[in-house]
């Protein structure tokens, strides 16, 4: 049965159908591909910068304060985090108030939301029901300008605040999360030791060994397979990628954590990352390809469920937004901003 013109088929431009020898369909094929990929890899470069080669390049940040110096005094109620749910390097910062048990009156916290339609520059702004405590901004490029008069990057979170001085005191998660480790925020020496210290002394080395090939291989790897936009680059991502995998499963066949017995700031690092692997990074980011899964690597599933069990955890992602977020935000990657059914704890296999 041969579909006719009628019966309210939408058939595009209708470009394929009318090929002839005088516009051949090759090159008209070959004319929108070209155009459309073009188009893409503009609004990739805009989304994440590019070197030569089409590889990732995340950005570098300015602000290198620390609590505990002159500036940044170490002090209870001080002190404001800015996240996000969906970003992963929020979500770090995230981990260490729940696994330490920062309480509220320590260090504020706002949940931003992530609409790049609405934020004036960046993607985050202020929902009303989380109003900004500090300026009442309406997003966090308002709060960049108010804090830092003139700054032109990224207006990016985490982003640690210094509610008594108004100033900006770090928008790097690694530098936030070292710093929310270290800090007491004045609580006696005895009520401190109670809390988990994720950068031990006698482990120090190890850590920032394994935060190391983490990052370069994980934690941005999954980044520079989603944002690659040569075949390349992909695949130099992509071997990273299952490379790092296959590290983290040897690791952890022999040995609870990363770096031993406990859980460190290398396991809390890595969290994030693993959280989004099944739901984001692999389906839509092809990190390290399509197919693969968390759950295919036994000892790093059961790494996976047993930080899930830990204090502070199940409380810091909302995954079904976080998964959700990526799909509906990143149109470069997913143009049709169709939403996968998102992935569950229960699908994680992690209740």
């Amino acid at each position: 049965m041969r579909l006719g013109g009628g019966g309210g088929i939408d058939k595009g431009f209708n470009l394929l159908e009318n090929a002839s020898k005088f516009v051949p369909q090759g090159r008209i094929v070959n004319t929108v591909k070209e155009s459309w990929k073009f188009g893409w890899k503009r609004m990739m470069a805009e989304l994440a910068p590019q070197d030569k080669t089409g590889s990732y390049k995340r950005p570098s940040y300015s602000f290198d304060g620390k609590i505990g110096d002159a500036l940044f005094p170490d002090e209870a109620g001080r002190y404001h985090l800015y996240t996000g749910n969906p970003c992963p390097w929020c979500h770090r910062t995230k981990l260490v108030l729940g696994a330490r048990g920062v309480l509220p009156s320590e260090v504020g916290e706002t949940q931003l939301v992530d609409d790049p339609i609405k934020a004036s520059r960046g993607g985050w702004i202020f929902s009303s029901a989380d109003r900004d405590p500090l300026a009442n901004c309406n997003d966090l490029r308002e709060l960049y300008d108010k804090l830092s008069p003139g700054y032109t990057g990224r207006c990016t979170a985490p982003l640690l605040v210094d509610l008594q001085s108004k100033k900006i005191v770090s928008n790097e998660s690694s530098d936030i999360v070292r710093m929310l480790n270290s800090a007491t925020f004045g609580r006696s020496v005895d009520k401190e030791e109670h809390r988990i210290d994720l950068y031990p002394a006698a482990l120090s080395k190890k850590i920032d060994e394994t935060n190391e090939w983490v990052y370069r291989l994980l934690n941005n790897g999954v980044y520079r397979c989603g944002f690659s936009t040569t075949q390349g680059a992909y695949n130099d991502a992509a071997a990273d990628v299952r490379e790092g995998l296959k590290q983290c499963e040897e690791i952890l066949a022999s040995q609870n954590y990363l770096c031993g017995s406990e859980f460190t700031e290398a396991d809390l690092r890595l969290l994030p990352t693993m959280l989004r692997f099944d739901g984001v990074y692999a389906p839509l980011f092809k990190a390290g390809g399509t197919h693969l899964r968390v759950r295919e690597y036994p000892a790093l599933h059961e790494w996976l469920k047993r930080c899930w069990t830990m204090d502070g955890v199940k409380g810091s992602i909302d995954l079904a937004d976080a998964n959700a977020s990526y799909y509906k935000q990143l149109f470069p990657l997913n143009p049709g901003g169709i939403v996968p059914v998102t992935i569950t704890a229960a699908d994680l296999g992690l209740e």
